[in-house]
């Protein structure tokens, strides 16, 4: 392996199986981390631990299933990550989005969202920060999303999610900075993943999107991967508390015109009506 800063530390990524997950492993591993890969889904943790290993021979990657809205298996999951080595770097990445107009969002899907998106990765720090006193220190890495800065109609829940998210580094930081723990945030902008694929597919929505960035292109999973293992590894060694956008500088301009989607998902109107 040419490059090992990381080499002697394990990081927990938690919906590491696919997309945004994988390619912050993919940038860990490849400079030297041990990897696990926590995720719900165990066939697609294996068929990504499998492609990791292919791409990075000396690479040395595990998974473990993990639920980040159960706290006995995220706790399982950061025991898994310790028992590998110094296990000091967090990847808090799980999340999921939808989209519904305001007045018709259930407290179901509210619930849903918010439970994954925040209290989920609320539950991954907390559980994971025994383990990184025990190794001296570490980094925690949250993946929020332009939406956490700049509104989404029709995607409430999921913006309320990331702009929690946000302010709950800023608390990790400020708390646990003298225990060497440092907390920061990216913050990505539209990336063709899994989870991205219904969107990509209404070229509408996809060129509102791209004229509102500068750079006037999606991202890659490994551009947010470059972003989150900087932040991770000892060259951010005095920064914390910080949410980095990695968007082609969509946060310089509004969020994105969903219409689109909801005329189809609601085609006699999204405002509410007497």
């Amino acid at each position: 392996m040419t490059n090992s800063t990381l080499a002697g530390q394990v990081a927990l990524i938690t919906g590491g199986g696919t997309g945004i997950g994988l390619g912050c492993a993919r940038a860990l591993a490849a400079d030297g981390a041990a990897v696990v890969l926590a995720a719900r889904n165990t066939e697609r943790l294996e068929a990504a631990a499998e492609r990791l290993v292919a791409e990075l021979p000396d690479a040395e990657v595990a998974t473990v299933a993990c639920d980040v809205t159960d706290e006995a298996s995220v706790a399982a999951a950061c025991e898994h990550a310790a028992e590998m080595g110094r296990f000091s770097i967090v990847v808090a990445n799980a999340g999921y989005g939808s989209a519904s107009p305001f007045h018709l969002t259930s407290t179901e899907e509210w619930n849903g969202v918010i439970n994954t998106n925040l209290t989920g990765a609320f539950i991954t720090m907390r559980e994971a920060v025994p383990h990184l006193v025990a190794a001296g220190g570490g980094s925690i890495v949250a993946v929020s999303s332009i939406a956490g800065v700049e509104t989404h109609r029709f995607m409430t829940p999921y913006t309320v999610s990331k702009a929690g998210l946000e302010m709950l580094v800023k608390q990790v930081a400020d708390e646990l900075g003298p225990s060497r723990i440092r907390a920061n945030a990216v913050r990505p902008g539209l990336v063709p993943t899994d989870a991205t694929e219904g969107m990509m597919q209404v070229p509408a929505i996809v060129d509102d999107y791209l004229a509102q960035m500068p750079l006037g292109r999606a991202g890659l999973p490994e551009e947010i991967g470059a972003a989150v293992r900087f932040l991770a590894g000892p060259e951010s060694a005095w920064v914390t508390g910080t949410c980095m956008s990695v968007d082609g500088g969509h946060h310089l301009r509004r969020g994105p015109n969903l219409d689109a989607v909801m005329d189809m998902l609601h085609p006699d109107g999204t405002a509410p009506t007497a």
